[in-house]
């Protein structure tokens, strides 16, 4: 019998008596395939590039104004165990700088007396210890925790988009000049922004396990408020949004409102728990003894503040904030130097120094969030802590920075996910364009991240004269300079007024205050903060008219010649 003859499958196309290939994988599919590895990948690349800006960034840098104060309280923390140095602030976020003081290991003098500043500069200048190697310690916490408060960005946005959505907002969030300028400080602004996000998206999660969820999210928030008092406005609002997602979660018809009040209830008595854990893991005996007076607080805001339910030492610094509210505190905006406060000082801040594509596309995302049916749910817990928290900080006193706003870049860049959907073609390549942009602007001004102003003001090298403080000039380039004297200028007569907590003579800069002497006999090169020279009026502002500019560090510190 003879076997049965053996055929080819033949597929349309393929010539007769060829057996045919393998059928050809489309591009999507094959993008489906390494779908696994390819979104780790690239948000791993994401924050790889960010913690080098950072690292890059807190090297270079010297200790900014705030920083000594902050560190020198942290320092006291681990040596001391008590609540003396800067109550303004309670002390979470310094709690996690003090992890990497400790590993520093600075030499630390607990009998030294002075005002908090004294105190830091005492510890990084004049006690033995290297401030550059101990101001790098310090950030590091905060920058390892700016990159996870990345994730937590990433997370948020895919959930309410997908993944494209959750990469858009963690490049937005990764090339954030802001972000990236203070999540590379020793400083408390990302930490307690961070939280705030933390603590909206773990609410949004809520609304499908409320029983885990409604506690971590009070977690999160108390550990905002006990990193920053001025996330204490966030705190009514997440917890309405707690009520919202424990209705959302579908409780039993007769106890909605019990259940509704039990989420409230719940992210209040976690957070309130946090704060005093906060203040206990420092001195489990809340002993409270501070260097400087704490004012006093009369009506009703006394009346209030002595009625909440917090440690001793966070009611004092309640009302060393509201003292330095009374404060009329001088600031600068578009070229005008004025005393108080401008109610729109920070939106129209935020316009300069926020990226220009982070804008339109937060914009899109914020207006879609809003207007598309399937993600309408989510509005509130985007919008609304940014928006509260805008409002409080508006009616702050002190014009200083963004950095009294860093949250609203951070929940742009999750809104600005929304911006894909509907899922069009042309939507996901203006998208895609606008990150670029984003990552572009970023770029270009490394690693001067502090002074960054976007395309349609200038860049960072025009920002002194728009804004001032930490916008642009908070200390940060006294390294800088020393390097640029040397190189450049050596020998020569330097007249310095300085703006910040660094000691000149320390990075090797021997210079004298021109304000102290006749203007005839300012001869040489005058140096001058930016921050100072905005301000500057009588004789200071006459020795720089009369003065040929020679040059700038860093975009903040400017260089003339007499």
């Amino acid at each position: 019998m003879m076997a049965r003859e053996q055929h080819p499958v033949l597929t349309r196309g393929a010539p007769a008596g060829e057996p045919a290939g393998p059928a050809p994988v489309r591009p999507a599919v094959r993008l489906r395939r390494h779908r696994r590895w390819l979104v780790p990948l690239l948000a791993a690349l994401l924050l790889a590039q960010m913690a080098a800006a950072m690292v890059t960034t807190a090297v270079r840098q010297t200790p900014t104004i705030d920083e000594p104060v902050y560190v020198a309280t942290a320092t006291d923390y681990l040596h001391e165990h008590r609540l003396r140095y800067n109550p303004e602030h309670p002390p979470l976020g310094k709690l996690l700088i003090a992890a990497g003081v400790a590993v520093a290991g600075p030499r630390y003098d607990p009998s030294y007396a002075g005002t908090q500043g004294d105190v830091g500069r005492h510890l990084l200048y004049e006690s033995g210890n290297d401030p550059w190697r101990l101001m790098l310690w310090a950030r590091l916490p905060v920058i390892v925790l700016t990159l996870l408060f990345g994730l937590v960005a990433f997370a948020f946005a895919r959930e309410l988009t997908g993944t494209a959505g959750g990469l858009v907002a963690l490049a937005l969030y990764a090339f954030s000049p802001d972000v990236i300028a203070h999540g590379s400080l020793a400083t408390l602004d990302v930490p307690a922004t961070g939280l705030v996000l933390t603590s909206a998206w773990l609410v949004w999660r809520a609304r499908r396990r409320p029983v885990l969820y409604v506690p971590l999210a009070g977690a999160a928030l108390g550990a905002a408020v006990a990193t920053k008092m001025s996330e204490l406005p966030a705190v009514p609002v997440l917890m309405a949004l707690a009520a919202v997602s424990v209705l959302a979660s579908g409780p039993p018809a007769g106890r909605r409102v019990l259940s509704a009040l039990a989420g409230a209830a719940a992210v209040a008595v976690v957070a309130l728990a946090v704060v005093w854990a906060a203040y206990l893991a420092v001195d489990p005996r809340l002993r409270f003894v501070p260097a400087e007076p704490v004012p006093a607080l009369h009506g009703l805001r006394g009346r209030l503040v002595d009625l909440l339910p917090v440690p001793p030492a966070y009611r004092a610094g309640m009302r060393v904030q509201f003292g330095l509210e009374r404060y009329p505190w001088q600031g600068y905006l578009f070229g005008r130097l004025y005393t108080g406060s401008l109610w729109y000082y920070l939106p129209a801040a935020l316009l300069v120094k926020t990226p220009l594509a982070l804008l339109a596309l937060g914009a899109a995302g914020a207006v879609a969030v809003v207007a598309v049916r399937r993600l309408r749910p989510a509005a509130p817990y985007l919008l609304l802590p940014p928006l509260v928290l805008l409002a409080a900080a508006m009616t702050g006193a002190r014009d200083f920075g963004t950095r009294y706003a860093l949250f609203v870049p951070v929940f742009l860049a999750v809104a600005a996910a929304g911006a894909l959907v509907p899922r069009r073609r042309w939507r996901v390549l203006l998208t895609g364009a606008l990150v670029l942009w984003a990552a572009v602007s970023s770029l270009r001004t490394f690693p001067y991240y502090l002074p960054y102003a976007n395309e349609a003001f200038g860049g960072p090298a025009h920002t002194h004269r728009l804004l001032h403080d930490s916008n642009v000039d908070w200390g940060q380039d006294l390294g800088r300079l020393a390097d640029r004297l040397r190189q450049r200028y050596p020998g020569e007569r330097v007249w310095l007024v300085y703006k910040g907590s660094g000691v000149p003579s320390y990075y090797g800069i021997h210079a004298a205050d021109p304000r102290t002497v006749p203007p005839g006999r300012v001869h040489g090169l005058l140096v001058v903060s930016d921050s100072a020279a905005a301000k500057a009026r009588g004789r200071l502002a006459e020795l720089i008219a009369s003065s040929r500019p020679v040059g700038e560090v860093g975009h903040s510190i400017g260089l003339w010649r007499r």
